[in-house]
């Protein structure tokens, strides 16, 4: 997989060989940085997790799939900041290793540098384009299709010995004992999937588990019902089934805004933005209105413009090039360049929030960071000319 990335940098930047190579190392630093730290924080995340599995009644296997699906989500929230990272390392180490002084000698510039970074993060910002748009949410959706279909195959782990269970919608459980036949003693029952909810109360019990059948058989028990008025009515029985296939997880099933996808976004936006209409709802489609509009508002930004903060990062990055290690001052510009590019990817996490609160903060959003982008080229530009007429 590396090679055939290397392959197609050398593709895409037809340049001299010392830049190719800075440009692998940072690529096999990138890659080998968002692997690691991607199934750090997916690790952490599915452990998270696992009450997927323990409270809400869903088999490992939905839980894998569920959990494995949001890997490319957690990779592109964390490509700004390896992206940043990685960049900001590779130059440290040619510059510490003086590899930089090969470009400079071998008639290299810096602005020539710094126009390959620009396109080295066009592939970047594609990349990411391509994740934020069209993969993420469809693999957020899928994932969330497999808890939808799923049903709770994990009934017997959800009765638990002296414990109110309320996994299941609608249905509180406690059980006194059980053993490993699935049979239980001192049972009580609470289902509320009715208008009037009813009481069950059985000595014993045992779950009877089929293809497309879960029934809770009880003996020796006794039925409340209690109806609108708070009357109580009760009778005994000695058997009974209780059909708990019915009955579905607490986990949300619902499609989130982050699932959708971003065609129904935009032409939701239109609507809203341009036609001052909104669309009528069918179900099954985005709920688009005015009360609506912000989050999609923001999430769209999320989506497509966020990732213009990449050509920022890169652009603060690339100031290490106006110093070297031999100079005082070297240590001094690491730290505050980093601390800069750390502060302007806290900001494009805020400004997601900023944009989608009304039309003026969603262009100051788009335009901010390419704004800053001409300030930071055009500063390096003149700082790199005004050092070589210097010298």
């Amino acid at each position: 997989m590396v090679e055939r990335f290397y392959r197609l940098l050398m593709f895409i930047f037809n340049d001299k060989i010392g830049l190719k190579k800075f440009l692998a190392d940072n690529s096999y630093s990138f890659l080998l940085s968002s692997v690691s730290v991607t199934f750090v924080v997916w690790a952490i995340q599915a452990v998270n997790n696992l009450d997927i599995v323990s409270e809400d009644g869903h088999s490992f296997l939905i839980y894998f799939y569920y959990t494995s699906l949001a890997l490319p989500k957690i990779f592109s929230d964390l490509l700004p900041v390896i992206f940043f990272t990685t960049l900001f390392y590779t130059i440290i180490k040619y510059e510490n290793n003086n590899e930089l002084k090969i470009f400079w000698i071998n008639g290299i510039s810096k602005i020539q540098f710094y126009n390959l970074i620009l396109k080295y993060t066009v592939l970047f910002f594609f990349i990411q384009i391509l994740l934020t748009t069209l993969l993420v949410p469809y693999l957020q959706n899928k994932g969330k299709s497999y808890i939808k279909e799923s049903k709770l195959d994990f009934f017997p782990s959800l009765f638990q010995q002296k414990k109110f269970i309320d996994t299941v919608d609608r249905l509180t459980i406690f059980i006194e004992t059980k053993n490993s036949n699935n049979e239980f003693t001192n049972i009580y029952l609470k289902d509320e999937t009715e208008d009037e909810p009813r009481i069950i109360i059985a000595k014993r019990g045992q779950l009877l588990i089929s293809d497309d059948k879960k029934i809770l058989r009880l003996l020796n028990g006794l039925y409340i019902n209690i109806n609108k008025f708070k009357k109580v009515t009760s009778f005994n029985f000695e058997k009974t089934d209780f059909d708990l296939s019915k009955f579905l997880t607490k986990t949300t099933t619902y499609t989130k805004l982050q699932e959708r996808k971003t065609s129904e976004l935009l032409m939701c936006a239109h609507s809203i933005l341009i036609k001052k209409e909104p669309p009528k709802n069918k179900k099954g489609t985005l709920n688009c209105n005015y009360e609506s509009i912000k989050e999609i508002m923001s999430e769209t930004y999320k989506r497509i413009f966020k990732p213009l903060y990449l050509f920022l990062l890169s652009s603060i990055v690339i100031f290490l090039l106006t110093s070297n290690n031999e100079e005082g001052k070297f240590k001094k510009l690491k730290l505050f360049i980093f601390s800069f590019g750390i502060f302007f990817i806290i900001l494009s996490e805020i400004s997601v929030d900023y944009s989608g609160k009304n039309n003026i903060n969603l262009l100051v959003s788009i335009f901010f960071p390419l704004i800053i982008f001409l300030v930071l080229y055009s500063l390096f530009y003149k700082r790199i000319n005004y050092g070589n007429n210097k010298k």
